[in-house]
């Protein structure tokens, strides 16, 4: 039986953990791409200390897991640099239309019932599944 499924749920258990600790610990949700954008353009004043360490905690865990080779799981991810950078761009313009990330609307907003992130969750999933379909009609693939 596959068991790399299994490094999803683990995932999955550590950011539900992490935005159940930071809701319960001080009412704040946890939005990734909030949180980063309150860093880059300086309105994380007063949680400045919290957003650094968050971001840290993105980054670092990742590579920690990488670099015990504990987690080598294969992402099928293009190797095309242009297409990440362009893939991240879009993504980061998304957030910002959307007035939040997958962290914020799915994870936090889909667990508190609110429609607008239900919604923007829907939305999103959506036109991740029709650009997928669309560039595999067109391109065959990626």
């Amino acid at each position: 039986m596959e068991v790399s499924w299994l490094w999803g749920l683990f995932g999955g258990l550590i950011i539900g953990t992490a935005a159940s600790i930071l809701l319960l610990g001080n009412g704040r949700i946890m939005g990734a791409s909030g949180i980063l954008g309150g860093l880059l353009d300086g309105t994380a004043r007063r949680g400045w200390a919290e957003a650094v360490a968050f971001v840290a905690a993105l980054i670092a865990v990742p590579a920690l897991f990488h670099y015990l080779g504990t987690a080598r799981v294969e992402t099928h991810a293009t190797a095309s640099p242009v297409l990440l950078i362009a893939g991240g761009l879009a993504v980061g313009l998304g957030t910002r239309l959307a007035n939040g990330c997958t962290s914020g609307h799915g994870v936090c907003g889909i667990s508190r019932l609110s429609i607008r992130g239900i919604i923007a969750t829907l939305i999103y999933i959506g036109a991740g599944v029709a650009t997928v379909a669309g560039l595999r009609a067109l391109m065959g693939g990626l």
